[in-house]
């Protein structure tokens, strides 16, 4: 579950894809790594193994991460991920319907509460 007592995937069903690909723009990382997330999101997101590795997986299918085996802080041999260029390509689209889409969910949650 997510921080706020929600079920994980539905908190991040749409976003965790997308958090990913902004996560990978700076450097290449681990998994491990991109879970900390949560630190970025000041404690609010809390990104699980068992919701980040599949949607790794997912985005290496898709061709917007790549993968390889390097060493470690700790010279252990370690997955990082990378993003590529079509990655960097989806990511400038998901950003831009992000910046069209929070706005306008905005004025219906508002909305939303002068009903109540």
């Amino acid at each position: 579950m997510g921080k706020s007592g929600q079920p994980q995937n539905e908190m991040l069903n749409g976003t965790l894809d997308r958090m990913i690909l902004r996560t990978l723009v700076g450097s290449d990382a681990r998994g491990h790594t991109i879970a900390k997330v949560e630190h970025t999101s000041q404690d609010v997101l809390d990104v699980e193994q068992g919701s980040l590795y599949p949607a790794l997986h997912r985005l290496e299918d898709r061709k917007w991460v790549s993968s390889y085996w390097g060493l470690s802080e700790n010279n252990r041999m370690a997955n990082f991920y990378r993003l590529t260029p079509e990655g960097r390509k989806q990511l400038a689209r998901e950003t831009s319907r992000w910046r069209q889409m929070t706005p306008a969910i905005g004025l219906v949650m508002v909305e939303g509460e002068g009903a109540q």
